[in-house]
């Protein structure tokens, strides 16, 4: 995982004399650490500011850096139009996803050389994840799926959404997560047609489909599932939604691989769910791409041009709401290859009745 050489190696492609890195998932991504710093990499030289309260932090985990101190007389800023004086930056790229327009000014008046936008370096190595990457997804993956077992071991008539997630939360952290990916979505019933609904003090009744969409960080990259469950016996109509959302998710993993946009794969699982009258209630794309970050890029949603890299990692959770009645969404996270896709994903897809 050594992405500083990595940044090193895109600059003269990009026009750039160095990268600035001021975002949290850029610098963690550079260098994997996050201070709250800014970074600068340059062809042969990089440097890293933090300040006191990850100093010493810094200087157990950066490799491969110049580390330097922020404090009262110097400022990040400071220690940036050093650094660019003294590397010889003629021209800088910059995070412009991700940087203000405030900052932008700040460092344009400043900074002794051109300021060049440049998000598209970084993001385009983010998005082929390495070995050591996908090993920590791997382990992320691997405690949301405990969770998802033990949480179907705990779910009772009665509970409410709100208790099902603080559950899932604490399943999590005590499997090892560092924190969530993102807060849990646990959704019943009528709740269900609401793809991002928030869990409620609603109770889960007999009869009823339970949502339940969650992640965790482990190493500092995500995982990310869905599960749809039967409290009870579901209807004829809830087992049949149930089984065109999983059709249409298998038809887009038999899509997915590398060398194809994101569109071809969002088409493959979009047409199951045309052709079974479903059509209008599958509204968001097919799956994101995902790493340090729960929402990373290329995607694959209908608009999606871009080829997929060997080492994307995507989520495949197509869905079916229908308004005020019931919803459905399975979701797996693969690993994009030359000759299709290994899904990272482990628990069960058919239909779990609790």
């Amino acid at each position: 995982m050594d992405h500083l050489t990595k940044i090193a190696a895109q600059l003269e492609a990009n026009g750039l004399d160095a990268m600035l890195v001021t975002s949290e998932p850029g610098e963690f991504y550079a260098i994997g650490f996050h201070g709250e710093g800014v970074l600068v990499v340059g062809k042969d030289e990089k440097r890293y500011s933090t300040d006191s309260r990850y100093i010493e932090a810094a200087g157990q985990r950066v490799a491969g850096a110049k580390i330097a101190m922020t404090d009262r007389a110097r400022t990040h800023m400071d220690l940036t139009v050093q650094a660019v004086k003294e590397m010889g930056v003629e021209r800088l790229g910059f995070e412009e996803g991700y940087m203000s327009v405030a900052a932008f000014r700040a460092y344009e008046a400043a900074l002794p050389c051109e300021l060049v936008p440049a998000q598209g370096l970084i993001d385009g190595l983010r998005a082929a994840k390495d070995a050591g990457e996908l090993d920590r997804m791997e382990k992320a993956q691997a405690i949301t799926d405990q969770a998802f077992t033990a949480i179907c071991q705990f779910i009772r008539p009665g509970m409410t959404e709100q208790e099902i997630a603080a559950r899932l939360v604490y399943e999590m952290l005590r499997l090892g997560a560092e924190k969530m990916s993102f807060d849990p979505i646990v959704v019943s019933g009528p709740n269900g047609s609401l793809p991002h609904g928030i869990p409620s003090g609603k109770p889960v009744r007999e009869g009823e489909f339970i949502t339940m969409d969650f992640g965790c960080k482990w190493g500092g990259y995500c995982s990310d599932m869905t599960r749809t469950v039967a409290l009870g016996k579901p209807s004829a109509e809830m087992e049949r939604v149930y089984h065109t959302v999983l059709e249409a998710q298998l038809a887009g993993l038999t899509a997915a691989r590398a060398g194809v946009p994101g569109k071809v794969v969002d088409a493959a699982a979009r047409k199951v769910i045309e052709d079974a009258g479903y059509g209008p209630y599958f509204g968001h794309g097919f799956g994101h791409s995902l790493g340090i970050e729960i929402h990373e890029a290329p995607n694959a949603n209908a608009r999606e041009e871009r080829l997929m890299p060997v080492g994307a990692v995507v989520s495949a959770e197509p869905g079916i709401y229908l308004p005020g009645r019931f919803g459905v969404r399975i979701e797996d996270v693969a690993v994009y290859t030359e000759e299709g896709c290994q899904i990272l994903t482990k628990s069960p897809k058919e239909l779990i009745i609790l």
